[in-house]
């Protein structure tokens, strides 16, 4: 009996010695030495970085095969932004596709579908797929930018590491490594990497998470050690369900690749060079003209992976549905009630041949909605006019309803450009129309010097106006990155209420002076210069049409405007001035700085009853739900734009993942990022006010709670919110 409770009690302290829920440490098959986790994740860590950016150039054919199930659907299925038309009774779907993909480093890819197969054709939903198969494994973010990598340099904070099993040879062993979130964060993944110790690159790896509405599991096998294609991938298997609001799709994709051609940066070149700005061959297949193929016996001899019998009996139910339906057709209730539904939920396409081609947004679509505290609700609805001309001359017009439920009034605009040399963003630029409710402190300034005892100002209605406005201006790209505007511009202001100037005592004239000066409706008229600069800014060529891209460095720009009197009635004589700096500033591991930097001021003035800065200016027709918080003032009194000759302003943006609640994201897990803000703002009146802020964002929305004070005293607090949902 003593010896077994001798034999209990050994087990018991020889099993407090195994480390819980960690395998720190396995013996080596061969040699049977301790190998430890830290150690291979110190060599694979420290060679990602070099084989992140080894591969300089590729070209490869591009084959993906997606299976989608819809699992459930209610009514709210035909609403959701680029999902397909379903078919009655029919819920699996097949899509093919074959393509040329052209990557150049860091970070382009450039893909042409050449072909494309299926029982539908979904090129939007296929095409937000493409950026689960476009993965540099060793990043330390995946997934553009919206997922921590388990080989991030600073992994260990976020991962914990152990070691399941090792195979291979002795003289190249594989070791696979699994990797835990440490907590749950749909910024983190989880799954496992198989490490060649010979050169201590990655063979395989599998992880799954969340991104959006979409949970995900995604494969990626890479060439053999010693190939051309070692350090890139040949084949993904990519599983994902979609799960909103009742609705539940599954869909699974197999993507296979084989390069033409492979060029790695030589190791004498690792250092940073400074690089071309035209990435015109890094685009060369955007600029491909060539047709969709859609022939089913073309696809066939391009198809790398046989299909399963289970595939081969969807494209056999499919040919048959369509014999049938040739022979039976849709009733003409059902084809009806299918295109008004279509016609409420889904972009409108006219094609007018070679007169162009009219777009119109969806009658129902949340995105066409927009709250603010001060506007409440609005409604907008976009169409969209297009015509290309030879030499890819391009016609936009852009006319534009909207109307606010607060105010119950309809706000319109017009937008034209007319592209006529796209090889240096040549273009001249035509909009007008009603505008928005303008604050004017220079009326109620007079207003208010008045004696009480001249007018009955109960009937004086002079704050608000409506602006019926008109702008004409032409751009021209003079040198890369530096583009000059000429134009003008025009305004009408009208009093929302009509004003009666009626004396208190009818013996008594009004000031002339005075009525001269306070009327229902002022006109301006303007001729305007801007200038504006983005140093070393990347760009490639679209055939004739010139496309920026990106720069590593801030953008100025200088706006300078004079009013003039007489012409067209106008009543303003003025200067106007603003110089304006924006940049984001990556700092890799998810985090960026915003900062923008503006002053202004106005000079000159004769009767300038509006002052019109360009920089602070806000429209009343909703742009979607997609504002952006920071970078402008969230809490700021509207009549403040309208009411200061001379501004100063800064605003500050930081953004992270992890900021602050990153121990408690049992709770937050959906939190994409967070944001710290400042903005600050100097006025005659207001020296300085600022506004700090603290927000989350998340796949659905974006939130923002904020402080403000002027001149040093606390004022108020507000939030803001937005609705990102399907926007990215």
């Amino acid at each position: 009996m003593k010896r077994y409770r001798f034999i209990g009690v050994l087990v018991l302290f020889m099993f407090l010695l195994i480390p819980k829920g960690k395998a720190e440490s396995v013996l080596n098959p061969y040699t049977n030495e301790a190998i430890k986790v830290d150690s291979i994740l110190y060599n694979v860590i420290a060679f990602a970085p070099f084989y992140e950016k080894i591969v300089n150039d590729y070209r490869a054919d591009l084959y993906i095969k997606g299976k989608l199930n819809i699992r459930k659907k209610n009514f709210m299925f035909r609403y959701l932004p680029k999902m397909f038309r379903m078919q009655k009774g029919v819920r699996e779907y097949l899509m093919e596709s074959f393509s040329d993909l052209h990557f150049t480093a860091p970070n382009i890819y450039d893909q042409k579908v050449k072909a494309g197969y299926g029982t539908v054709y979904s090129g939007g939903f296929q095409a937000t797929m493409l950026e689960y198969f476009n993965v540099n494994i060793y990043s330390s973010t995946l997934l553009d930018d919206r997922l921590l990598s388990p080989l991030a340099k600073n992994g260990k904070k976020y991962y914990r590491y152990r070691i399941d099993t090792i195979t291979g040879d002795q003289d190249n062993l594989h070791y696979k490594i699994r990797f835990i979130p440490k907590t749950k964060s749909d910024q983190l993944v989880g799954g496992y990497m198989i490490v060649s110790s010979d050169v201590w690159s990655v063979r395989e790896i599998r992880f799954s998470g969340r991104s959006e509405l979409l949970t995900f599991e995604n494969l990626i096998k890479m060439g053999e050690v010693g190939d051309e294609n070692e350090f890139l991938p040949i084949r993904y298997e990519f599983n994902v369900r979609f799960n909103f609001m009742g609705n539940v799709v599954d869909g699974s994709y197999l993507a296979s690749l084989n390069y033409t051609s492979i060029e790695l940066k030589e190791r004498n070149k690792f250092h940073k060079e400074k690089k071309k700005l035209d990435l015109t061959e890094s685009f060369t297949l955007k600029c491909d003209t060539n047709s969709l193929h859609r022939d089913s016996a073309y696809f066939a001899s391009l198809r790398p992976i046989e299909l399963s019998e289970s595939e081969k009996k969807l494209y056999e139910d499919y040919a048959y549905r369509k014999d049938t339906s040739s022979v039976r057709p849709t009733s003409k209730k059902r084809e009806f009630w299918g295109e008004l539904g279509d016609f409420l939920v889904s972009d409108l396409k006219v094609d007018l041949s070679k007169m162009g081609s009219v777009k119109s947004s969806p009658i129902i679509n949340p995105l066409l909605l927009s709250y603010s505290g001060s506007n409440g609700f609005s409604w907008r609805q976009d169409f969209k006019y297009n015509r290309l001309f030879s030499g890819d001359k391009l016609l936009r017009v852009v006319p534009r309803i909207g109307y606010n439920f607060t105010r119950k009034e309809f706000y319109w605009s017009v937008n034209t450009d007319f592209d006529y040399w796209p090889q240096k963003r040549g273009a001249i630029h035509m909009n007008f129309g009603n505008g928005n409710r303008i604050y004017s402190s220079d009326v109620l300034d007079e207003l208010k010097a008045m004696p009480d005892s001249i007018f009955d100002f109960d009937q004086i209605h002079l704050e608000y106006f409506k602006d019926l406005f008109f702008n004409f201006r032409h751009s021209i790209e003079i040198v890369n990155g530096l583009e000059l505007s000429v134009g003008l511009s025009a305004h009408r202001r009208t009093a929302v209420e009509k004003s009666k100037f009626v004396m208190v005592d009818p013996n008594l004239p009004p000031p002339p002076d005075l009525m001269n000066r306070l009327k229902d409706t002022y006109i301006s008229f303007a001729p305007r210069v801007r200038v504006e600069w983005t140093p070393r800014l990347y760009y490639y060529m679209n055939g004739k049409r010139k496309m920026n891209l990106y720069s590593s460095y801030p953008t100025f720009s200088v706006d300078y405007e004079r009013g003039i009197k007489g012409i067209f009635k106008s009543s303003g004589e003025y200067e106007r001035v603003e110089f304006d700096l924006q940049h984001r500033v990556p700092l890799g591991l998810m985090r960026n700085i915003y900062y923008r930097f503006g002053l202004g001021m106005f000079t000159n003035q004769d009767q300038l009853y509006f002052v019109d800065f360009a920089n602070l200016a806000r429209s009343n027709l909703p742009v979607g739900w997609n504002d952006d918080i920071g970078g402008v003032f969230q809490l700021l009194d509207g009549r403040w734009y309208n009411s200061s000759r001379k501004y100063v302003r800064a605003h500050f943006t930081y953004e992270a993942p992890f900021l602050f609640l990153r121990h408690l994201m049992k709770y937050t897990r959906y939190v994409q990022n967070e944001r710290l803000y400042l903005n600050a703002l100097c006025v005659p009146h207001l020296k300085p006010y600022l506004e700090l802020g603290y927000g989350i964002g998340t796949h659905i929305f974006d939130f923002g709670v904020f402080v403000s004070s002027e001149n040093w005293k606390y004022k108020e607090i507000g939030c803001k919110f937005t609705f990102e949902l399907f926007n990215r």
